[in-house]
């Protein structure tokens, strides 16, 4: 940054303090995107991380006159942020973990979770040069590691997404967290060790999202044709032996390609005495994974009305996971409600 852009900067931090609100707009509206997803990783739902955000800016707002820069006014808003998670967490009792011996495979054992539609990560600066870039190009935001860190206690998680995802220091941390670096370096190390029971093979080294393969997307439409044509045998092609389908808010888990398969074919197949009518699926992105978007015709309807977001994990060539969540994001996602 120049020191006229520094200057500049300066001047607008100073109106915010004297509360100028249309100042306060404009700056904190530069981070809305990169909070959100912050917020994201710390509540593992999209209208929850939305929520937040608001309470963020409000929390900023009442605030603004303490903030005295010595720090970013970016790493002010983090330390909001963060600690207003840490709050909405100390009081969700949607949060509490199943029972011993009744623990279900993630995320059927997560009703909270919800995807993040990739369209809103292209409103976060990607240049390397941009102080919100590591907000991108260092976050973990696939579903298999939402599940797994919401495992970890909300200040773990804080922590290993400051630290491990963000970039941030020990001593960074610390201050944000109002805490020592002796215990945050402690907090990393339980959560790191957490996080290695809890995800999947081959994602214990988590890598920046990355646009879609063409295998990916050959694999997608593929996805997309056997659901339209009804083909459970051409699906379970797709589907690794050990393939797992969850449907959060429900507790309800299929493993298996088998199972799946059988599962699904009692709804789809016309003539089966389940059969819930023609689907449409809309090919997506949700968490740097592919998505469908599925669009369900009911027998005597005329349209397809908006049902599920089925979004995959692919690994060699193979679905390993299926997420299906209900419809209520497809606005968030630009979907519109019939096809």
């Amino acid at each position: 940054m120049s020191r006229i852009e520094a200057a500049q900067a300066g001047a607008v931090v100073d109106a915010v303090r004297a509360g100028d609100e249309a100042a306060f707009v404009s700056l904190v509206e530069r981070y809305r995107r990169e909070l959100q997803v912050h917020c994201y990783r710390m509540l593992g739902s999209f209208e929850d991380a939305e929520d937040l955000v608001q309470e963020t800016f409000l929390r900023a707002w009442r605030k603004r006159a303490s903030f005295q820069g010595r720090s970013t006014f970016r790493a002010w808003l983090y330390r909001i942020a963060t600690n207003a998670c840490l709050d909405a967490l100390a009081h969700d009792t949607r949060r509490v973990r199943p029972e011993p011996g009744t623990a279900l495979p993630p995320p059927a054992d997560l009703p909270w979770l919800q995807p993040y539609p990739d369209l809103l990560l292209e409103g976060i600066a990607s240049s390397e040069d941009e102080p919100d870039a590591a907000a991108v190009s260092k976050e973990t935001i696939e579903l298999a590691f939402l599940a797994a860190i919401q495992h970890l206690p909300p200040r773990q998680r804080a922590v290993l997404i400051l630290r491990d995802v963000l970039g941030w220091s020990a001593k960074e941390t610390a201050s944000l967290l109002e805490g020592s670096v002796v215990s945050v370096n402690s907090a990393l190390q339980r959560a790191r060790a957490t996080l290695q029971e809890q995800l999947p093979p081959r994602r214990l080294e988590w890598a920046p999202g990355s646009d879609p393969s063409e295998e990916e997307r050959a694999l997608l439409q593929r996805y997309v044709d056997a659901h339209e044509r009804a083909d459970m045998a051409a699906l379970a092609e797709l589907l690794r032996e050990d393939a797992l389908l969850t449907m959060p808010p429900q507790p309800l888990w299929y493993r298996g390609r088998d199972a799946i398969a059988a599962f699904l074919s009692q709804f789809v197949e016309p003539g089966s005495p389940d059969y819930i009518g023609h689907f449409r699926l809309v090919p997506t992105r949700a968490n740097r994974q592919p998505a469908a978007a599925n669009y369900l015709r009911r027998p005597g309807d005329s349209v397809h009305r908006a049902l599920a977001l089925d979004v995959l994990r692919v690994e060699e060539g193979k679905v390993v996971d299926i997420v299906a969540f209900p419809a209520d994001l497809f606005p968030a996602f630009g979907l519109p409600p019939t096809l």
